[in-house]
């Protein structure tokens, strides 16, 4: 019989947290004030960034999943709307992240708040000086969660969730994660790893720890493999909706092409604004909540 459950990335999804541009962005303003300091590729124009939304919740509605939007808040910043970064959620409650960028210290105390309000218990938070973001976390299967060693996820992040989830039988696989691009980059652990399926993942190989991709051939995982000339447009950030269907960002025709020859359903979203601009895929836009596996 179908489940509902936290510990998945593949499954039917069925309720998801998302903040919209205008909630996270909030105006054109905001952006050009702000789009340097936060490592965006360029400034966002506004208005494109709304319909580019839009076009991506469609795409979960259409699934029938509930949407939960995050408020507009003062006390967050534009990077906000990457909402997967400041919490995990479990079978046994969220556990709120603390960011390795500074910019977005207070993201998990917003989201804390919100969780409450729909009535979704806190099982933990992590706290200094450890660090730990949603985008550096997946789950391979129910009781094992890969977490990404990074410059946003460290040593002392990871041992608190590991003193967190290990008591209630879930295994932590870390992926030390390389240098690539230094300290201020976003380089998480979905940056190179995105599951698709129960056994399929989109992978950027050039850029994997050995020790991961070997695991998840071990679990016989078949690979999708992006190609170099993909990676900076987010070709390797892909969610999936529901077994083999799956959203990302158009403007991959090779990778797009590679899912589909592997039988999965692809929608794709124009995803200039909100995703190549600020280097978040689908994924970092999205929170999923509950899923049917």
């Amino acid at each position: 019989m179908p489940k509902l459950t936290a510990h998945s990335e593949v499954g039917l999804i069925k309720s998801v947290l998302m903040k919209r541009p205008e909630e996270g962005f909030l105006n054109q303003e905001m952006l050009d004030k702000g789009w340097k300091s936060h490592n965006f590729l360029s400034v966002p124009n506004f208005d494109e960034a709304r319909k580019e939304h839009s076009l991506l919740e469609n795409f979960i509605t259409n699934k029938q999943a509930e949407i939960h939007h995050l408020p507009e808040s003062t006390n967050v910043t534009i990077d906000s709307v990457y909402c997967r970064d400041a919490s995990l959620v479990t079978d046994f409650g969220i556990v709120l992240c603390r960011m390795g960028k500074t910019l977005r210290e207070n993201e998990p105390n917003e989201e804390c708040n919100y969780f409450k309000k729909i009535g979704i218990s806190i099982l933990g938070e992590i706290k200094a000086p450890g660090t730990l973001e949603g985008g550096d976390m997946a789950w391979l299967d129910e009781k094992t969660l890969a977490v990404g060693h990074t410059y946003r996820t460290n040593y002392d992040g990871i041992k608190q969730l590991k003193e967190l989830l290990e008591p209630n039988g879930i295994e932590v696989f870390v992926a030390e994660m390389p240098h690539y691009q230094g300290p201020s980059d976003v380089f998480h652990l979905m940056s190179v790893l995105s599951p698709v399926d129960f056994k399929k993942a989109v992978v950027f190989s050039p850029l994997m720890p050995i020790h991961l991709r070997d695991e998840l051939l071990k679990r016989d995982y078949e690979l999708i493999e992006v190609p170099d000339k993909e990676y900076d447009t987010q070709a390797p950030n892909v969610l999936a909706i529901s077994p083999s269907e799956c959203i990302m960002v158009s403007g991959n025709p090779i990778t797009k092409s590679r899912l589909e020859d592997a039988g999965c359903i692809v929608h794709e979203y124009i995803g200039e604004e909100i995703s190549v601009k600020g280097g978040g895929g689908p994924t970092c836009l999205t929170r999923p909540i509950l899923r049917e596996i």
